[in-house]
């Protein structure tokens, strides 16, 4: 065991006190998380108004009638009738408790108080009232991680129209492809932002994007409007007002967010105001422990799901800490202590940056209870490391979810013993299991994780998908009825779950699979590599090459470096897994939210054509080069290469 919770943790934790909470209330005795957690999946109606109740949600009560109607996915409907509006649930705690921290690369922290919020989301919403927004519209923003983007947000929320951003560093037609599908009436856009010391001037897409969206009414600028013409400033937006809120039916739209677009034209994924308030009360309040009055940060821009996560810690009553600039981390740990964060989140790159630059980091904050981490799978040793550095009292806390349920399948639980490389448990009212290709549950061995039954928080609809053949394709075309997630896992008997990587990035080597997890794992104990890509170019049935991408910290990639790179392959992993081939490369492609562009690589090698990757949402589209390069190569040698051709 890496963690071993107090009996303090055990007592105070809010998912130890919702337990106690529920067997009173349903005469049952949960004796540990495993029986609240098969309570959880097996009654539905019963733990989700458990959920409703517990945190007290606006309106107080859920209605009486059953949660859910029909278990059938994709069709499940809950909680019908009743109402339900997310900036009214965010906005309703004392007026003098601190609702977020704004901060930049100037370490200039500013605070605001919920009735301080709640003034400014007022005034915004009478100015997009003005300008015809009501139920159903799309209002869309082009906003760094800044005061105006919650706002924005909330005032969007409040008059039941249906929200949706893009981060300022996007590329022009990227935001096109995204906010093109949804014919919006508003468009925020920020003048410029700033980002590793320098501002950069975003006015020209404000603009351009003001020319192309043909459907919009009004223009609102973050900065200087007289950049984007026929503009008003944000200053000028809006006027002072009552807030009022929509009577949102639960199952109304509340904001769209999108795919990754690394591998074709975004998914708009359309979530509801209920499912993601009470999903998010469940995943933030419980499983991470925020109470009333904690302070939570996730380094995230406004582009990944993450970002609605740390703004949705206002439904728990919590402090929102927003960063807006580049991932340093002495700067970033230097905001944790000084504003004494109690939940913080990053991805593994960042956390291993974090490790490169020990020596250099102010010491944790005495406050943190809980290090989250996600985006990719956080390796063995990497979770060693980060738990004997921050010591006993921090639960370093791994999950696995998705910006399809803006939430968490797999995560933390403050109550249970953790161990390195593995996540704790399947998240309250959370089926999860691991299937084999015949659609059976497999334990002790790698599968397809799978969602047996409906969470509130999946998507409505795919924005555009009239007849919902897309979203089927997109969560149901393996198994009927089962929610296919895309990414490889192991359930321990225990409960515990390791997850390996996207299954659609597998490593497929002579019927022996695995995920791309293990092979960057068994690639660190190499310590001339700085950083890794590897991709099958397996299809189907036909195999392909095992090809490796390798950075080198020092010096350039020898003869003698690439046989220690195989044999350490071959005795960790297996000699199915030695790559075919090994190139040195100066960087890796990653998306824009830290994650290796592994599918985008694996289509290019297989001449599925560059279209395919999306340069607006890549952090640095020049790292594809080398890959198409090969790809060219390999285009006039059909099959797998001989063993003559060179390898590096």
């Amino acid at each position: 065991m890496i963690w071993l919770p107090s009996d303090e943790r055990r007592t105070t934790s809010e998912i130890g006190r919702f337990g106690r909470w529920a067997g009173e209330r349903y005469s049952t005795d949960f004796v540990d998380y495993d029986a609240l957690h098969r309570w959880s999946v097996s009654r539905p109606d019963e733990f989700w108004a458990a959920v409703w109740d517990f945190f007290q949600a606006t309106p107080t009560h859920p209605p009486a009638s059953p949660a859910l109607r029909g278990s059938a996915m994709p069709g499940a409907r809950w909680f019908a009738g009743a109402t339900l509006n997310y900036a009214e649930n965010a906005l309703r705690h004392p007026a003098d408790r601190l609702a977020l921290i704004c901060t930049d690369e100037s370490q200039q922290d500013a605070a605001v108080t919920y009735g301080e919020l709640t003034e400014h989301v007022a005034n915004a919403r009478a100015g997009l009232e003005r300008a015809g927004v009501g139920p159903g519209s799309r209002v869309v923003a082009v906003l760094p991680n800044r005061l105006e983007a919650v706002v924005a947000l909330l005032a969007t929320a409040s008059l039941g129209a249906i929200w949706s951003i893009c981060p300022p560093e996007y590329g022009r037609d990227s935001i096109l492809d995204r906010f093109g599908q949804l014919e919006p009436v508003v468009l925020i856009g920020a003048t410029e932002h700033q980002y590793a010391g320098r501002q950069h001037d975003t006015s020209a897409t404000t603009a351009a994007l003001a020319e192309n969206l043909p459907s919009l009414r009004r223009v609102v600028v973050v900065g200087d409007a007289s950049k984007v013409p026929g503009s008003v400033a944000w200053s000028r937006f809006g006027s002072p007002a009552p807030l009022a809120f929509a009577r949102t039916e639960f199952n109304d739209p509340l904001w769209t967010l999108y795919s990754s677009g690394t591998t074709g034209k975004p998914k708009a994924i359309v979530h509801s105001h209920g499912g993601i308030v009470l999903e998010e009360l469940k995943a933030i309040g419980l499983h991470f422990d925020v109470k009333p009055g904690d302070r939570f940060f996730w380094y995230t821009t406004t582009g990944w799901m993450l970002w609605n996560y740390v703004v949705s810690s206002l439904l728990v009553g919590a402090t929102a800490i927003l960063y807006d600039g580049a991932p340093d981390p002495q700067m970033i740990w230097a905001l944790l202590r000084r504003n004494r964060a109690v939940v913080a989140g990053a991805s593994p790159g960042f956390l291993e940056r974090t490790r490169d630059r020990w020596d250099l980091i102010p010491p944790p904050p005495l406050s943190l209870r809980t290090l989250g981490v996600t985006g990719s799978p956080l390796s063995t040793e990497l979770h060693r490391w980060l738990a004997e550095a921050l010591g006993a009292d921090v639960l370093v806390a791994p999950v696995c979810g998705g910006t399809d349920i803006c939430s968490g399948f797999v995560g933390p639980v403050p109550t249970l013993a953790s161990r390195p490389g593995e996540m704790q448990r399947s998240m309250l009212g959370v089926a999860s299991a691991a299937f084999d290709d015949d659609g059976q549950e497999v334990i002790d061995e790698v599968g397809e994780l799978v969602v047996t039954a409906p969470l509130p928080s999946m998507p409505l609809e795919l924005w555009g998908d009239d007849d919902g053949q897309r979203y089927r394709a997109s969560y149901f075309d393996t198994w009927d009825g089962v929610w296919r997630q895309g990414d490889w896992a192991m359930f321990h008997p225990d409960g515990s779950v390791v997850v390996s990587g996207r299954s659609d990035a597998t490593l497929n080597r002579g019927g022996v699979r695995m995920g791309t997890s293990e092979f960057y794992r068994a690639l660190a104990q190499i310590t001339e590599i700085e950083d890794s890509l590897v991709v099958d170019t397996s299809l189907n049935a036909a195999e392909g090459e095992l090809v490796l991408f390798v950075v080198v910290r020092d010096g350039s990639l020898d003869a003698g470096l690439v046989q220690r790179i195989r044999d350490e392959l071959r005795l960790r992993l297996s000699p199915r897994h030695v790559p075919d081939r090994v190139l040195e490369v100066d960087e890796i492609p990653y998306t824009l939210t830290g994650k290796k562009c592994e599918v985008p690589v694996k289509r290019i090698l297989l001449g599925m054509g560059n279209p395919s990757v999306d340069s607006g949402v890549v952090r640095n589209p020049a790292a594809f080069l080398p890959v198409v390069r090969l790809a060219d190569a390999l285009a006039t040698r059909p099959g797998r290469a001989e063993a003559a051709l060179e390898d590096v």
